[in-house]
């Protein structure tokens, strides 16, 4: 039998492990969204019933949605597909053949494709200002490809 001092030690030092890598991740992606390239990808239609619910906004991407249909991966590890971005920074997938230097992280949820989220959370009474989202806007890391939504954006790209 293992000593309960062996025990509390080994619980401690997994509790210490997992904060380690808990704040890893949380430093990873505030590196991205100080010095990500700003993107912007629009967004698809949601049921109705489930675009705001409580305090979020359902969320649906036209990218994600081509990307499902073409299922582009560069590897099982790290799902990437090229994408190309027009004179606003909008974000498409590039068709095949088409030379980029920009690539989009995935990853596969409920058998579909997620880049990242599917909710844009907001203070409790503030979701009329939501309504005429059209565009996500994202900081793109080049080097991997890793995502993160920070805003959401009109249709004229305009923050709301």
């Amino acid at each position: 039998m293992m000593s309960s001092k062996l025990t509390r030690a080994i619980i401690a030092l997994g509790a210490i492990l997992v904060l380690v890598a808990v704040n890893h991740s949380i430093r990873a992606k505030e590196r991205i969204i100080s010095t990500g390239e700003s993107i912007y990808i629009e967004l698809a239609p949601v049921d109705p019933r489930s675009l705001m619910q409580g305090d979020y906004m359902a969320l649906r991407f036209h990218l994600a949605d081509a990307i499902e249909s073409r299922r582009v991966q560069d590897s099982d590890t790290y799902p990437r597909a090229p994408i190309v971005l027009d004179e606003r920074h909008v974000a498409t997938l590039a068709e095949r053949g088409v030379a980029t230097d920009h690539f989009i992280r995935y990853r596969l949820r409920n058998d579909g494709v997620w880049l990242g989220t599917n909710a844009w959370f907001f203070e409790e009474g503030s979701a009329d200002r939501f309504t005429s989202a059209r565009f996500g806007e994202f900081r793109l890391d080049r080097t991997s490809g890793e995502a993160v939504l920070v805003g959401l954006r009109d249709g004229k790209l305009k923050a709301l």
